[in-house]
């Protein structure tokens, strides 16, 4: 169902539209930690740390999947404020062409390279094979990641965030049916848990594809618009790819904090690798209202409301900024209990605690304020300002600071966690500025 977000009470309208969104991405975290919890039972620590390490690697690569996809998402949502169907119908077209590529491409190449990248990982000598296996076995399904993907940013640029909920609700099912199957039954650990991953994926894309010939699309989608159109693909490279490019580095500057903790030794790794799994679901809401910012900004800029625009952006910052205090509380409080979920080993439920409190505690608060702001600037069409001010985050603050705080005597993974935090304060105070800067110039790119 759309959401029209042009239309009625803006808190209504927003929250209509970034609750399913929210509950999908809830849905698609739990794919990871459902691996991380199942293998964390069932097998040993090198198999945790095999996992960890790993989908670190395939979440930068679906973190860049995202961003680029934000292109198609952004100007669909924009000819659909536009009231221009028939545009919107030739950018999802060309879309589906050039992501098609994509995913072929990255489902040959990381097969083939799974080996190096987990040296380049720094990953433990315990769990190596466990890494190279997870990291091939997902590659294998990266054609469904990326079309998954780019379903769904089309989806919620036309309005939609609901059936990905429901494609996305069946397919965490199947794959909690399967780790069960293949890590607790057939004892397969990491490749196990990555083989389940994969095939949930491939499910959820059927399923999608199912739901959408079956309701149908509201653009005009003809056969023709399945090409190479120039004009399409350059408006969606120029919004999407500074997001993938920001989200491909934003997600480099953690693998290097990641291989910074694997020096500290196995236990630290593997907590790193908890920690994550559990902090991509305490950010969630915030992340699920960058993806639904950017689709209230870009079809209220295409309905020429920019006030409107603006006063979503205050209201979503509000309501992300009051559940954000919940989840710091959790994070700080109670890090001990989530490590135990994971681990019985004392040793990765101190570090747990640790690395959640540092890491996620803080950004909690932090990154509903951040996200709010970068979801706007995208729908916007200010991605190159994204980029500045996510590269300026990671390369000059976030890395430099793990870097410093791994350098420290008798170090710990609290220090180097703290990194996270750190970066968020400086990229908040540029989005401000930006925001202030933007709003007296009364300047909105044209897309």
């Amino acid at each position: 169902m759309r959401n029209k977000l042009t239309e009625g009470k803006i808190l209504t309208s927003l929250l209509g539209f970034a609750a399913p969104v929210f509950l999908t991405m809830l849905l698609q975290f739990l794919y990871g930690s459902i691996d991380m919890f199942i293998v964390s039972k069932f097998a040993d620590t090198a198999e945790v740390s095999g996992v960890a390490t790993g989908s670190i690697i395939i979440g930068t690569l679906t973190n860049a999947i995202v961003g680029l996809s934000t292109g198609i998402s952004v100007l669909v949502a924009r000819r659909t404020g536009e009231n221009s169907p028939e545009e919107a119908g030739r950018a999802i077209g060309s879309g589906i062409i050039v992501f098609s590529v994509i995913g072929l491409f990255l489902t040959v190449i990381l097969p083939v390279f799974a080996g190096p990248v987990a040296s380049l990982m720094d990953a433990p000598r315990e769990a190596f094979g466990q890494t190279v296996s997870y990291i091939r076995i997902c590659g294998v399904g990266s054609i469904f990641i990326v079309a998954y993907n780019v379903i769904g940013g089309i989806l919620r640029g036309l309005g939609d965030s609901k059936t990905p909920l429901v494609t996305v609700a069946i397919a965490a099912v199947i794959n909690v049916i399967g780790d069960l199957i293949l890590v607790a039954g057939c004892d397969m650990g990491s490749a196990g848990a990555a083989a389940a991953t994969v095939f949930a994926q491939v499910v959820s894309v059927v399923i999608s594809l199912f739901a959408i010939i079956k309701k149908g699309l509201p653009v005009k989608l003809d056969k023709s618009y399945l090409r190479f159109s120039g004009d399409s693909i350059l408006a969606q490279l120029k919004l999407g790819v500074p997001v993938c490019v920001q989200n491909l580095l934003s997600s480099f500057s953690f693998v290097i904090i990641q291989v910074l903790i694997n020096k500290l030794g196995v236990a630290a790794s593997a907590a790193a690798g908890i920690g994550d799994k559990v902090g991509g679901i305490l950010l969630l809401f915030p992340a699920a209202y960058l993806q639904a910012m950017s689709t209230f900004a870009a079809q209220n800029l295409g309905a020429n409301k920019p006030e409107r625009a603006k006063r979503g952006l205050i209201y979503g910052i509000a309501t992300a900024v009051g559940f954000g205090m919940v989840t710091a509380f959790i994070s700080f409080m109670h890090g001990d209990a989530i490590g135990r979920l994971f681990s019985s080993d004392p040793e990765v439920i101190l570090n747990t605690h640790a690395y959640i409190a540092a890491a996620y505690g803080p950004d909690c608060l932090l990154t509903a304020v951040l996200f709010c702001f970068v979801g706007y600037f995208n729908g916007c069409g200010k991605t190159v300002f994204s980029l500045f001010q996510g590269l300026f985050g990671a390369f000059a603050v976030r890395i430099p600071y793990a870097f410093f705080a791994s350098s420290l005597k008798n170090t710990n993974i609290f220090l180097i966690g703290l990194s996270a935090p750190v970066s968020s304060v400086i990229q908040i105070l540029l989005c401000i500025g930006a925001f202030i800067y933007f709003s007296k110039k009364k300047h909105f790119s044209s897309i």
